[in-house]
């Protein structure tokens, strides 16, 4: 336990005097790699608007890399199956109760995979909807009415879940929105100036949101 307390210890240091973030690479069939121009975007916006120092190519890491604890938040995303061995769970798990925080966004037809491997992670904690209140929609970008629409699939309304573990969420999954769409370049979905506005503005709260708690 003194070992196991020590080790968190570290890595909790290595995550306050960190300031970048990882594509996950995960198992299972899905297109983890999807939305290439999507983070490269993100990381140019929040290096203008919040201040932040990341590295303009994200990094890509698998739940069992040393390196994932060099990252204070992984991004994860794609469209279809997910799958997490057991020591891939445990070392998830270790990464976020060390001070780690995992941003999955639904690219449209991962839900009800990640929902599965989700429940082997915590299973005595479950996805809670966060409220328009939650810290997260309160960063230097507000967003009163919780988590923007940025991509329509079928029609549902975007929600955003949550884990939270001793106060502090570590685990943020976006549904129905599609942040990473409109994070991509403008001319991959023509989304509209204001509608990627948002999908940016609501990717640098995560991130701001990520690094500071």
């Amino acid at each position: 336990m003194r070992w196991l307390l020590f080790i968190s210890f570290i890595f909790s240091i290595n995550f306050s005097q960190a300031q970048e973030l990882a594509i996950l690479k995960y198992g299972g069939g899905g297109d983890w790699y999807s939305n290439p121009t999507a983070l490269p975007n993100l990381i140019k916006f929040c290096n203008q608007q919040i201040n932040t120092s990341l590295q303009e190519k994200p990094q890509t890491v698998s739940l069992l890399d040393v390196e994932l604890f060099n990252y204070p938040l992984i991004h994860m995303t794609g469209h279809g199956n997910v799958f997490f061995t057991n020591e891939e769970v445990e070392n998830l798990r270790d990464y976020l109760l060390s001070g780690g925080f995992l941003h999955i966004d639904d690219n449209y037809g991962m839900d009800q995979y990640i929902r599965k491997e989700l429940s082997k992670l915590f299973p005595n904690e479950e996805l809670k909807e966060l409220p328009g209140d939650h810290p997260i929609f309160n960063q230097k970008f507000k967003f009163p009415q919780g988590l923007p629409k940025i991509h329509e699939h079928d029609n549902g309304r975007p929600q955003a879940f949550g884990i939270t573990i001793d106060g502090r969420l570590v685990l943020l999954y976006t549904y129905e929105s599609d942040l990473g769409d409109g994070w991509e370049n403008p001319e991959v979905h023509n989304d509209p100036a204001e509608v990627r506005l948002k999908a940016l503005q609501m990717g640098a709260n995560i991130i701001q949101y990520a690094f500071e708690n």
